[in-house]
């Protein structure tokens, strides 16, 4: 089941024999909210990252390196898919951007052997708004 306002964008690769373009985020994309801050990320192969919360931040994420599975956990009191966890994979065989918005739950996992994710998140980043979780600390089971 797919989390309501959560949006999974495909994006276009233009092939180029001296090096590719990998789109990303224009300011006329859906789930563009505003610009804060840009930073990468990398997960080493099954690696978990997570469980982090925004409570204001809205987070348009793109792996153009390797392949990452993201897992989104609803907890939000008056969601209609409050306890649904959903499962998303992106990378260079999914080429799309991930947009979460505020107050859902997520983690993460590298598949492959180099995984480099680009978050393009609303607002700068405070370490106040934002809550955290051992990947153990959410009851999903990760898959090896």
């Amino acid at each position: 089941m797919f989390i309501g306002d959560v949006l999974l964008t495909p994006l276009q690769k233009i092939d180029h024999p001296k090096g590719s373009i990998f789109h990303a985020l224009k300011t006329s994309s859906p789930g563009y909210v505003g610009f804060g801050e840009v930073y990468f990320s990398e997960i080493q192969k099954n690696a978990i990252k997570g469980w982090k919360r925004h409570n204001k931040l809205a987070l348009n994420i793109v792996v153009p390196v390797g392949e990452i599975k993201f897992v989104l956990y609803d907890d939000r009191i008056e969601s209609v898919s409050r306890g649904v966890f959903c499962e998303i994979s992106i990378g260079t065989r999914n080429y799309s951007r991930l947009t979460i918005p505020a107050g859902l739950w997520v983690a993460f996992k590298g598949l492959s052997d180099f995984n480099l994710l680009m978050n393009v998140i609303s607002e700068e980043h405070n370490y106040n708004e934002s809550d955290n979780k051992d990947f153990t600390d959410i009851a999903y089971i990760w898959k090896s």
